[in-house]
């Protein structure tokens, strides 16, 4: 299995991804942090044997297979395209970068190169939205007609930092948030967004004009229409997803989350039904699929051309937001 390097010392890494990697097969060999002496203690504490200063030294390392990429966002083309060059495997955070162009870059730069790229979009590998994705096509509530999606939650302190005050990393709760909503929504429709309007809110966390909560619907090329909440600000919101259509509506709650929890709901004819789940860690399943995908076997969970999707929804929200207009959804893919 893959041995892996992390650029970025990260709390999503520490929290969620090195017991992933471990977990599916995999072994952290190296951590990358500009800062030397952060690195070292996150080496230390993580049970990482190396940890350098520079992406060139830790995607030139022979030793490193795979990259994991958590920095700030502004960052992710540059050190995608360093991994991909290198020969590495990439999995990167969302949003894969700032602008659909450099997304569509390293998506193209990483076919060439023959690695896997992929993008870190966890909700899909719940077993709550695999069982929603799987009621859609088989039926079990008609045709589908209108969607909702409840992701407002509260951004604890430790994690505030850049995602309220840094524009230029790619602060924010749409490219933050929406962007999950937006895979979210193509998986279990299985179906392309293609116009989007939205109102951004500033609700007194974000600084510097960031939008903290934003709500807006997205229109599907099958005709379907979603809505969508998303915040930093709400301590007591619960979220949610539901699906309806013309012969039953799936009501998911406490399902737009890190951990394997929740509950989906079946109401039509029959009355209400529970599905039933067998719930895993989500970023175990993401990286088993991204083993594989490296050893030939599938693709990965969320790949490249998935991550160009959720920005290019992302960022039609975002003009949406400024504008008040609505936004055509334009991959370019």
């Amino acid at each position: 299995m893959a041995k892996w390097g992390l650029i970025g010392a990260s709390t999503i890494a520490r929290e969620w991804v090195i017991g992933a990697i471990r977990a599916a097969g995999g072994e952290v060999v190296s951590v990358m942090s500009t800062d030397a002496a952060r690195g070292q203690a996150y080496a230390v504490e993580n049970g990482i044997a190396k940890s350098v200063t520079s992406v060139a030294d830790l995607v030139n390392d022979p030793e490193v297979e795979a990259v994991y990429i958590s920095t700030t966002n502004e960052l992710h083309r540059d050190q995608t395209l360093a991994a991909i060059q290198a020969g590495k495997h990439v999995l990167c955070e969302k949003p894969l970068a700032m602008s659909l162009a450099d997304a569509k870059a390293m998506v193209k730069a990483a076919g060439e190169a023959g690695v896997v790229l992929a993008t870190n979009h966890h909700l899909r590998n719940a077993a709550t939205h695999r069982a929603i994705r799987d009621a859609i096509a088989a039926g079990k509530i008609g045709k589908p007609l209108g969607a909702r999606v409840f992701h407002a939650v509260y951004l604890p302190p430790h994690l505030q930092g850049w995602r309220l005050d840094r524009p230029e990393a790619g602060g924010g709760v749409i490219l933050d948030i929406t962007v999950h909503d937006a895979d979210t929504l193509r998986f279990v429709l299985g179906d392309d967004p293609v116009e989007a309007i939205a109102f951004g809110q500033s609700g007194g966390m974000g600084k510097a004009g960031l939008e903290d909560a934003v709500m807006g619907v997205l229109r599907f090329k099958s005709g379907v229409i979603a809505q969508f909440h998303d915040g930093f600000t709400t301590k007591y919101a619960e979220t949610g997803l539901e699906v309806h259509g013309t012969d039953g509506s799936i009501v998911a709650r406490n399902v737009m989350t890190q951990r394997p929890v929740g509950s989906v709901t079946l109401r039509n004819a029959e009355g209400e039904t529970e599905l039933q789940l067998e719930s895993t860690n989500l970023y175990e399943v993401a990286l088993q699929a991204f083993h594989d995908a490296v050893a030939g076997k599938g693709k990965p969970s969320a790949t490249g051309e998935d991550g160009v999707w959720s920005l290019a929804t992302g960022l039609a929200v975002v003009e949406a937001a400024r504008t008040g207009k609505s936004v055509k959804i334009e991959p370019g893919l």
